[in-house]
């Protein structure tokens, strides 16, 4: 179970083979229209894949990832790709933080530096965590990974996650944030391992919250449940086929890079804030960068398990409920908007509830400062309260000991 030290390295043929078929790539015909409304814009996505051919440079992206600290650890049968970036405090709060769909650890890259050494935002070192990044079960770099028979994926993926917190990195303790997939992940961790979890962070509330009989619902619920329905009517579709044929759908990705390309940019524009200019809060960089990571592992149909699984074995139902505490940055362009607090406080003990001003689903990429400055404003009080009560803990122990007979 000791970690390994792992560093990014895509062969050279993959990448001649890849150029090759960008070359060759066939455009659709008959669906003119020059915007986003039927999907991904065409003349956005020639544009992306002329950068692809002529202008990106994996390469560079591959040093510039390999600048942060990978490995990797067997736990359980599954080969667990993670970033572990340590904080330069000296009491570090360890952190892990959890991706979604159709992103990657590459979601908290501009994260992971700040959170370790917080004097960037003019925080001290006393705020500082030990950043800890996986790449879930099923996604690039960890990879498929067999799931026992009759049992959630997502609950087994969250007893790995634990696993490589607990026994692999030592951490008795640790906080967890997340967004999408990671969000489940996360109160899955604070249900199932409640000792270990001090508390979790959130930008939504979990797909599950929504399956709700709506006669126990206030008017402000009702209308945001209604709000997050007519979503997935209107923009569903690609979670309707992962969860019914994810296989049939992945054969085609897995073998066109455009594409691939195409699923996942939609899902980064759909999610993201309209009022923004997508081109400068996505850089081509970091979209291609993430498409690489999906097409060069070949992974874009174990990630897409998740939602079959779920749609089959539900890992979380609205009677679940988190204790720990929880805080929520809740940012108005992801998916059906901003639920009412009294809402999330049906499945979750919140203690911090905050309506951003701007960003959608990917905050990280999209507006980070905004989602590391609510991290820390959300765990630095627990941090401390939990200093304090260790403290007290080891001054009972001391207290005890010189009490007993030597």
């Amino acid at each position: 179970m000791e970690p390994e030290p792992f560093k990014l390295h895509v062969e050279r043929d993959v990448l001649q083979d890849l150029r090759v078929r960008l070359e060759r790539t066939r455009r659709v015909r008959g669906i003119a229209a020059p915007d986003w409304k039927h999907g991904v814009d065409p003349s956005y996505l020639d544009e992306l894949i002329a950068y692809w051919l002529n202008g990106f440079d994996w390469q560079l992206q591959e040093e510039k990832l390999n600048a942060q600290p990978h490995y990797r650890a067997s736990v359980d049968g599954a080969r667990l790709h993670f970033v572990h970036a340590r904080g330069r405090g000296s009491e570090n709060l360890p952190l892990l933080l959890l991706h979604g769909w159709p992103d990657s650890f590459l979601r908290y890259v501009k994260l992971i530096p700040i959170l370790a050494d917080p004097r960037r935002m003019g925080f001290s070192l006393d705020d500082a965590f030990d950043v800890v990044v996986p790449s879930l079960p099923g996604f690039p770099l960890t990879g498929p990974v067999a799931h026992p028979a009759g049992r959630s994926a997502n609950r087994h993926s969250a007893q790995l996650l634990w696993r490589l917190m607990t026994e692999v990195l030592g951490y008795e303790r640790f906080a967890v944030a997340g967004g999408d997939g990671g969000s489940m992940l996360a109160q899955i961790l604070a249900i199932d391992y409640p000792d270990s979890v001090i508390a979790i962070h959130l930008t939504d509330i979990g797909w599950h919250a929504t399956d709700v009989n709506m006669d126990w619902l206030s008017r402000a619920e009702a209308k945001y449940v209604r709000a997050a329905h007519r979503r997935f009517l209107a923009d569903g579709a690609y979670a309707a086929v992962q969860m019914s044929q994810p296989r049939s759908l992945a054969v085609g990705l897995n073998d066109s890079p455009v594409g691939l390309a195409s699923w996942i940019v939609d899902r980064f524009h759909s999610w993201s804030d309209p009022r923004a200019d997508f081109r400068r809060a996505f850089r081509k960089d970091v979209l291609l960068t993430n498409i690489m990571l999906y097409w060069t592992t070949q992974t874009i149909g174990s990630s897409m398990l998740s939602y079959y699984s779920e749609a089959h074995r539900p890992s979380l139902t609205p009677s679940d409920y988190v204790d720990c505490p929880v805080g929520l940055a809740l940012f108005p362009f992801d998916g059906a908007g901003v639920p009412p607090r009294s809402f999330a406080e049906r499945t979750l003990n919140v203690r911090r509830y905050a309506r951003m001003s701007s960003g959608g689903h990917f905050a990280a990429l999209e507006v980070p400062g905004l989602l590391v400055r609510e991290i820390f404003d959300f765990l630095g009080p627990l941090r401390r309260w939990n200093r304090i009560a260790a403290s007290a803990v080891r001054r009972a122990e001391v207290a005890q000991y010189a009490r007993e007979p030597g």
